[in-house]
C-alpha cells in the first residue's frame, strides 16, 4: 500500500531559479493540518487528518494501517463506524434459518441486547463491553440458560462483523469473558400415574393427545399438525412429517423440527386409542401455509382440532385445557382468585416425551434407536439428557454375578443371600 502524509498548510513550488520552496496555501491556519492518505483493498482512498504538531502522530496512524493490511487485519473506518444496532438489523433480515427461530433471536436481540450495545459503533467494541453488558443482563434475568442463548446470539452478530470487515476481533471470545453458564437440570419424568391422571382431566376431545406423547414421544406442534396419511395402522408405524407452528403470530405447516422427518413405531394401545378418537372426532380437513405466513396453501386431514374446526393453536390449548389438567392432576396449583395458572415449564407437553424416552430405555432400548424415534440431531444428544435415566451399571453386573452364581451352584438370586450360601 502506497501511502503518505498531505501538509494542507503548505504547497511545494519550483520558484524561478528552478528550486522548489514551500508557501502557505489558502487553508494556512484553518483546519487541520496533516492529512494521513492511502488506498484501501476496495481501490477507494482513504483518509484521517490531524491537527498541527502532530505529524508524527499521522506517520504512526499509516504505518499501523499498513501494518493491519499486511497482516489481513484492516478494518475500513467507515465501516467500523456502524453501530451494532445497524448491523443487527442488517444481519437478521439476511438470515436464513427457520421462520421461527429467527423471529425469537430478532425478540432477544431487540429486547436484551440493542438497549444496552445498539448505540455502539462496531469499531470501538472491547471485551470490556461485554463484561458490563453481561453483568447488568444478570441482574435482569435470572436463568443462566436464557442468557447463554441471548450471550450467543450477540456473539454470532459480532463473529458475522468480523467476516464482514467492521471489526478485527469477537469481544465475545476474549479470554476475560464468561459466558453465562449452561443450567444443567436433570429430566425428572412423569409416573405412569401421573400421565394417566393428566389424560383423565383433559377434555375428552384431546384426550388421545397423551396417548401419542408419552406412546409415540411426538413434540406438541407435531401432535397438532398429525395427519391421517401419516398413520400406517396395518404395519404399526407413524410418519412424523409435518407440524403446526406460530410464525409472527400465525399458524403455518412446517417439517418437524430440524427438517427431520421420521418412522416411529405405533404401539398397539395406542394405535387402538387413535382409532377411538377417529371414530369420535373424525378427522377434519385444515388448509394452512407452508413454512411461512405467506407461504403456499397445503390442506391436510388433521386428527386433532378445535371443536368449530381449524387448528389447534400452542399457547390456547395450554391455557384452556393443559393447565387445567395438570391443576386436576395435583402437578400445580389452581389459580387463585381466577387468576393465571403459575409456570409450569417442567410440566409443558414435552413432559410426555421424556416419560416416553424413560420407559424405552427402562426396557433395554438402545440411545441410538430412541434418538432416531425422537427426532434428535444425534445419539450424544440423546445421551446427555436422558443419561441417567438408564440402567445402572453396577445394576447390571450384580444381576449378571447373581445370574452366573445361580447357573453354577443353585440357590438365591440376591447378591446376599448368594454370600451366605457360599460361607455355608
Amino acid at each position: 500500500m502506497a501511502g503518505h502524509i498531505q501538509d494542507r498548510w503548505f504547497k511545494t513550488i519550483d520558484g524561478p531559479d528552478g528550486k522548489s520552496r514551500k508557501v502557505k496555501t489558502e487553508r494556512h491556519g484553518s483546519g487541520l493540518r496533516y492529512r494521513a492518505r492511502y488506498v484501501g483493498p476496495d481501490g477507494t482512498e482513504k483518509y484521517k487528518s490531524f491537527p498541527d504538531r502532530q505529524k508524527r502522530l499521522a506517520d504512526q496512524w499509516l504505518a499501523h494501517v499498513e501494518a493491519d493490511m499486511a497482516r489481513g487485519q484492516y478494518v475500513d473506518p467507515r465501516a467500523a463506524r456502524i453501530t451494532f444496532g445497524q448491523y443487527t438489523e442488517q444481519w437478521l433480515a439476511a438470515q436464513t434459518t427457520d421462520p421461527t427461530t429467527r423471529t425469537a433471536v430478532g425478540v432477544q436481540l431487540r429486547r436484551h441486547a440493542l438497549p444496552y450495545l445498539g448505540s455502539r459503533p462496531l469499531g470501538s467494541f472491547r471485551p470490556e463491553h461485554i463484561r458490563e453488558w453481561l453483568s447488568g443482563l444478570e441482574g435482569a434475568l435470572s436463568m443462566s440458560s436464557y442468557r447463554r442463548v441471548i450471550f450467543n446470539s450477540v456473539s454470532a452478530v459480532l463473529s458475522a462483523a468480523v467476516d464482514d470487515g467492521h471489526l478485527t476481533k469477537n469481544p465475545c471470545r476474549a479470554r476475560t469473558v464468561r459466558p453465562p453458564a449452561t443450567s444443567v437440570t436433570r429430566v425428572r419424568p412423569w409416573t405412569a400415574e401421573q400421565v394417566f391422571a393428566v389424560r383423565a382431566a383433559l377434555p375428552e376431545r384431546y384426550q388421545a393427545v397423551v396417548d401419542i406423547g408419552c406412546g409415540c414421544g411426538l413434540r406438541q406442534g407435531e401432535i397438532f399438525g398429525l395427519a391421517v396419511e401419516a398413520v400406517r395402522f396395518e404395519s404399526a408405524w407413524l410418519h412424523v412429517a409435518c407440524q403446526v407452528k406460530v410464525v409472527n403470530g400465525h399458524l403455518v405447516f412446517a417439517p418437524p423440527k430440524r427438517g427431520k422427518e421420521r418412522n416411529v413405531p405405533l404401539p398397539q394401545h395406542v394405535g387402538h386409542a387413535l382409532r377411538r378418537h377417529q371414530e369420535t372426532y373424525p378427522p377434519v380437513p385444515v388448509s394452512l401455509p407452508w413454512l411461512r405466513p405467506d407461504g403456499e396453501p397445503v390442506t391436510r386431514l388433521l386428527f386433532f382440532s378445535l371443536p368449530g374446526g381449524g387448528a389447534v393453536r400452542r399457547t390456547d390449548f395450554n391455557t384452556r385445557a393443559w393447565k387445567p389438567a395438570l391443576a386436576a392432576a395435583g402437578l400445580i396449583s389452581n389459580p387463585v382468585d381466577r387468576g393465571r395458572y403459575e409456570s409450569a415449564r417442567e410440566h409443558g407437553m414435552h413432559a410426555l416425551r421424556h416419560f416416553y424416552a424413560s420407559v424405552l430405555l427402562d426396557a433395554g432400548e438402545n440411545v441410538k434407536a430412541l434418538s432416531s424415534y425422537l427426532g434428535h440431531t444425534d445419539a450424544g444428544f440423546t445421551l446427555r439428557v436422558y443419561t441417567h435415566l438408564m440402567p445402572s451399571s453396577e445394576g447390571r453386573t450384580g444381576k449378571a454375578v447373581d445370574a452366573l452364581y445361580k447357573a453354577a451352584m443353585g440357590g438365591p438370586t440376591t447378591a446376599d443371600d448368594g454370600c451366605d450360601h457360599a460361607r455355608r
